[in-house]
């Protein structure tokens, strides 16, 4: 008989492969079964009861496997492929900020950054830091975007993920705070259907300094999951989302499996569900999917 429960564990391969040891700590915390394997070295499902009083928290199973820097994930057996994804771009699909790099490479960098962590960090709101920081690009030229495009690297996974939640009849939308220029290429390198961000004026082949639209901020990005989910005819509960900072804070509370994926601290303490070690890959595991099944095409 199969149980309600199950403890996935994701290494992160550049740091060697899941150890026995850590399976075993891990299996004996939460009066698991065998493991199933998901992916040699990388990957394994642990199933097992339900949590009750007193015994092994998500947290502390966390803080046990964390010196093996393997991530671990307690869900629900049932439901646990997804209908919908719904991921950030910076830092998340991609590895790098993108608006930080443009402002690096236009000379104000060290300025913008910094409004930067205080918006990630939830020191500032998204829509003033947002403004703040591309006030900070005015007059500068448009084409430099074309330079920060040349040094986008896609996050390990990033593909894989979109291309085999597809294959599975998922819906994918990147909603992102950066801006469009950017969100319409890493939509189309990674195959998303749809794409979302902040649109950069610009005139006369320069940065004006301001956003056409409406800015696309937290309360958006749950916005767009609460109408993907609508459309896709599922409720919210049959939805992943992802992304690594503050203004991803209300999407991810608000899906059935949202991943903080290698969060800002103060994202952390209120998303339980993290991916802090391992790549984009995770997110393929915790769905029970076997890396047999990936698209890496």
């Amino acid at each position: 008989m199969s149980l309600p429960a199950v403890l996935t564990l994701i290494a992160d391969r550049k740091s060697g492969p899941l150890k026995p040891e850590a399976i075993d700590m891990a299996r004996a915390l939460v009066k698991g079964n065998a493991p199933i394997v998901l992916s040699p070295g990388e990957a394994v499902d642990i199933p097992c009861p339900p949590p009750r009083p007193g015994s092994a928290n998500i947290a502390t199973i966390r803080a046990t496997l964390a010196p093996y820097r393997v991530d671990a994930l307690l869900l629900k057996t049932r439901g646990r492929r997804r209908a919908v994804l719904v991921a950030d771009m910076d830092s998340t699909i991609v590895t790098g900020e993108t608006l930080d790099e443009l402002a690096d490479l236009l000379g104000c960098g060290e300025d913008v950054a910094a409004i930067t962590r205080a918006s990630m960090n939830g020191e500032l709101d998204f829509e003033t830091a947002l403004e703040q920081r591309v006030a900070l690009l005015a007059g500068k030229p448009a084409s430099v975007l074309e330079q920060v495009w040349e040094s986008v690297t896609l996050t390990e996974g990033a593909r894989e993920l979109v291309q085999t939640m597809r294959k599975h009849n998922g819906r994918t939308a990147l909603v992102s705070g950066g801006f469009t220029w950017f969100t319409q290429r890493v939509a189309e390198l990674c195959g998303f259907d749809e794409n979302y961000g902040n649109e950069l004026e610009i005139a006369d082949g320069k940065i004006t300094g301001g956003l056409a639209g409406p800015i696309l901020g937290p309360d958006a990005k749950r916005d767009h999951l609460e109408r993907l989910t609508s459309e896709r005819g599922v409720q919210l509960r049959a939805a992943l989302t992802t992304g690594d900072g503050a203004n991803d804070i209300p999407m991810l509370a608000s899906a059935g499996l949202g991943l903080a994926f290698h969060a800002k601290p103060n994202v952390r303490r209120i998303i339980p569900t993290q991916i802090n070690f391992a790549s984009l890959r995770a997110h393929l595991f915790a769905q029970g999917y076997h890396a047999k099944d990936f698209v890496t095409d």
